[in-house]
């Protein structure tokens, strides 16, 4: 899949394309419904499909010392949008220029001069420009003077509520992975490369992968069961590799660091430097601190034990 940026010029086989246009963090079922209406409308008229994110997302600008909250990097997304069948994905660069960009002036200058949309499909709650004063009914009533169609797509539910990023965040906060999955229609995954840590858990027979969570969500601290994949370097062989994993601060030890730190069972190959994905399957138990390291492995025990029993087999 192409990846472009907002900057530069629409390379001109994609010109006329239906654009998906939203943040799309999480790419859950909503997202789907978005993208998908966007590909059937591509399909009948024989254009491309382009769908167009943010980065960095609108609440980082406005917000700066926000607690992190994505669900998904751009690379994920970027697999996610392929894995659906778009052609390109539009990485819109969220700055100050793009925040104060009146919603007209959006629809006339960027989607139909710059980038030559013959439809966008948002959400029918999309809003936009400057103020955000731009909405489905704005677009549909510029892009009339510009060629440019718009279709909104209303919200999906499931069990009474509208499937949203924020109803995502709050289930995980909650350490509830199975809501999670069933709105995303996969599990939350956490994607970045193994770095050096300490090495505690070689001493106790649970040598883990030290992960940063960067600029995503914290889950509820805890133990979770959960599955990885390797992604680069030799070990990226498509295996899933079975684990549990701690996510907090391991207050056992000191000082108090925050980490992902996977045990992957049955395997002891070297990750160090390699990018790896840990996608979270149940919650377990909440972090603990114990009195001793003997204590600690007892439950480390129990814990892969349980989690060994709930992993698809």
């Amino acid at each position: 899949m192409i990846r472009l940026d907002s900057r530069d010029a629409m390379p001109e086989a994609l010109r006329g394309a239906i654009i998906a246009l939203g943040n799309f963090d999480g790419f859950h079922l909503g997202h789907q419904a978005v993208v998908g209406e966007a590909l059937r409308w591509a399909e009948a008229e024989s254009r491309p499909c382009i769908v167009a994110t943010f980065d960095p997302h609108p609440i980082r600008l406005f917000k700066p010392d926000a607690a992190p909250f994505r669900l998904t990097t751009l690379d994920q997304r970027q697999e996610l949008f392929a894995a659906a069948g778009a052609r390109a994905m539009l990485v819109f660069h969220f700055d100050l220029a793009l925040a104060r960009c009146p919603a007209e002036s959006f629809v006339r200058d960027i989607l139909a001069m710059r980038f030559g949309a013959a439809g966008v499909v948002t959400g029918e709650d999309f809003t936009f420009g400057a103020g955000r004063a731009g909405n489905p009914t704005l677009l549909a009533d510029v892009g009339k003077t510009c060629g440019v169609r718009a279709r909104p797509v209303a919200p999906i539910a499931q069990s009474g509520e509208v499937v949203s990023s924020t109803r995502i965040r709050d289930a995980l906060k909650a350490g509830d992975c199975e809501t999670a999955t069933r709105l995303l229609t996969r599990p939350f995954a956490v994607r970045q490369f193994v770095q050096h840590g300490d090495k505690l858990g070689r001493t106790i027979g649970y040598p883990t992968a030290n992960l940063a969570l960067g600029a995503y969500l914290r889950p509820r601290y805890g133990i979770y069961a959960v599955t990885g994949r390797v992604l680069t370097g030799p070990l990226a062989d498509g295996r899933t590799l079975k684990g549990a994993a701690n996510l907090g601060i391991r207050p056992t030890f000191d000082p108090p660091k925050e980490l992902l730190e996977p045990y992957f069972f049955d395997f002891a190959e070297d990750l160090y430097g390699q990018e790896i994905e840990v996608a979270f399957h149940h919650f377990l138990r909440p972090e603990a601190k114990f009195d001793s390291l003997e204590a600690l492995t007892a439950q480390m025990d129990r814990d892969c034990a349980k989690a060994r029993v709930l992993l698809p087999r």
